[in-house]
C-alpha cells in the first residue's frame, strides 16, 4: 500500500462529496412524517365534487357491470369486480374506474387507470367496507363522460375499524 498515496475509503468519500457538490443537492434536516389527510372523513358528495366538480353522473346500467355480495360477512375482504363494455380504441376507451363505499370514513376505495391499450376495461379487487351501505362504480370515458352504477352490500361485521 505504501504506492497508493490514498486509500480506498477517502477516494470514495472525496468522489460521493464531489458528486454532492456538482449535482447541487443540498441535505436539509429530516422533517416529521405525517399521514396524507386528503380524502379522509369526507361525505360521498364532498368525494365525488373533489373528483368530477359538477360534471353529471349518468346511469351506467347496460354498460357497467358491478359485482360484488349482496352480504358482505366479513367487511374486511370484499371481493368487487366492476366490467365494462367499451370498445377500447384510441378515440373511445375508458380513462379510469373509481369504487366508491358511500358509509366509509375514506369513501374513495380504489381508483384504477386504464388505456386503449388495456384492450378490455375489467378490475377485480378486494376491498374493506365499515358498514352497511351502497358501493359504486364510476367509470370515466375518454371524452369525459362519466358513468355510474351502485349496489347496496349489508355488512355484518364491519372492516374498517368502526
Amino acid at each position: 500500500m505504501k504506492d497508493h498515496p490514498i486509500d480506498r475509503r477517502r477516494a470514495l468519500a472525496t468522489l460521493g462529496a464531489l458528486g454532492l457538490g456538482a449535482s447541487g443537492l443540498t441535505l436539509s434536516r429530516p422533517r416529521r412524517a405525517h399521514a396524507q389527510t386528503l380524502g379522509q372523513h369526507e361525505t360521498v358528495d364532498e368525494a365525488l365534487k373533489r373528483l368530477f366538480g359538477a360534471r353529471p353522473l349518468k346511469d351506467g346500467g347496460g354498460i357497467v357491470k358491478l359485482d360484488l355480495p349482496l352480504i358482505a360477512e366479513n367487511g374486511a375482504v370484499v371481493p368487487v369486480s366492476v366490467d365494462v363494455t367499451s370498445p377500447m380504441t384510441p378515440a373511445n376507451y375508458v380513462k379510469t374506474i373509481y369504487v366508491v363505499a358511500d358509509k366509509n370514513r375514506i369513501p374513495v376505495v380504489f381508483r384504477t387507470t386504464l388505456g386503449p391499450e388495456a384492450g378490455q376495461a375489467a378490475i377485480g379487487a378486494t376491498i374493506r367496507l365499515g358498514e352497511t351501505g351502497d358501493v359504486r362504480a364510476i367509470v370515466e370515458q375518454s371524452d369525459g363522460t362519466l358513468l355510474a352504477v351502485k349496489r347496496e352490500v349489508k355488512v355484518t361485521v364491519g372492516g374498517c375499524g368502526g
